[in-house]
């Protein structure tokens, strides 16, 4: 893909239209920018893969509050993190 802004213009033309991989790129450009904002943006139109770069951070930075978030918004497997991390040990790194 040469052209960044016709591309996320077309991106997101055809997922408006209800392609879930022209909107799973669109989360790998929002990612690759930082842009939290449109990330969370795609995780409320349905983007399974905004929740998983969403998830990724929030678990990295130890957000629970945001692993709460992202899991309410329909992503399963931030739940799944959150618990992870709710049931390490205090103090320590779980195992």
């Amino acid at each position: 893909m040469a052209n960044t802004n016709t591309d996320r213009e077309t991106l997101r033309e055809l997922a408006d239209e209800g392609n879930e991989t022209a909107l799973d790129r669109l989360a790998d450009l929002a990612d690759a920018v930082g842009d939290l904002g449109e990330l969370s943006e795609l995780l409320d139109e349905g983007s399974m893969r905004a929740g998983l770069l969403l998830t990724r951070r929030a678990a990295a930075t130890g957000d629970l509050r945001e692993l709460q978030r992202i899991s309410d918004a329909g992503y399963d497997d931030a739940g799944n993190e959150l618990n992870r991390l709710l049931e390490a040990p205090a103090g320590g790194q779980g195992n």
